[in-house]
């Protein structure tokens, strides 16, 4: 039985409030692809609510990268408890925070979070495909491709549809920080290029795409490998 790996972007769970049309969509799609006897391990990200939080503790508070960390994790548990509720009984009974450690996979669907900081998602969606031995990550966020500069700074920033570890990590910053802003963050990055896997950057919207690409149609996004 195939299991598919998806880091699913807070962006699209909570771009300001939640998106319950596109949690429908991604339920719906999700569990038709479950009947064909395919497993899913999605790990969440924390979206609007964490930057609101952080923001706050940073104007507020006198707050550490590991306090903002912590707040991070934070949110993004809570995201990935209502992705479990919302998959129900197809869902493992309890959201995994440390995806290094074995864990159960006695239901179609298991909903992982994180448990440190000093990384983002990312790094636990490496982790769990590590743990999974799966080679390729779908990673769904709001960007249809990487570009090789920012588009949101530079608007003649270029599209790349497929690039090399060497050659993405060279476009993006060399340390994480909270916060970051990166299609997929420099130690997950690395790690994912040890363990010579392929990520998929792609705009989870609108859910077509992401059928294409589980499908094995061609899609928007980007391939890094």
């Amino acid at each position: 039985m195939e299991t598919i790996v998806i880091s699913l972007g807070g962006s699209l769970i909570i771009p300001e409030n939640l998106d319950l049309d596109f949690l429908k969509d991604f339920k719906t799609l999700i569990l038709a692809h479950v009947a064909k006897s395919r497993k899913f391990l999605i790990i969440t990200g924390g979206g609007k609510i964490c930057r609101k939080y952080q923001d706050a503790a940073k104007e507020l508070g006198d707050a550490s990268i590991e306090d903002l960390d912590w707040i991070g994790i934070a949110s993004l548990r809570m995201n990935a408890e209502l992705l479990r509720v919302i998959f129900g009984e197809y869902a493992h009974v309890q959201v995994i925070n440390n995806l290094s450690e074995n864990f159960s996979f006695n239901k179609p669907i298991v909903i992982g979070a994180a448990h440190m900081p000093g990384r983002s998602t990312d790094y636990d969606a490496v982790e769990g495909a590590v743990a999974l031995g799966s080679k390729k990550i779908i990673n769904l966020s709001n960007m249809d491709y990487v570009y090789d500069s920012d588009p949101k700074i530079n608007p003649n920033a270029k599209k790349i549809e497929k690039i090399s570890w060497a050659d993405y990590r060279a476009i993006i910053p060399k340390k994480w920080t909270s916060g970051l802003n990166s299609p997929f963050d420099p130690i997950a990055s690395e790690m994912a290029e040890k363990e010579r896997m392929e990520v998929i950057i792609m705009n989870g919207r609108p859910i077509d795409n992401l059928a294409k690409c589980l499908n094995g149609e061609d899609f928007i996004g980007t391939k890094i490998f």
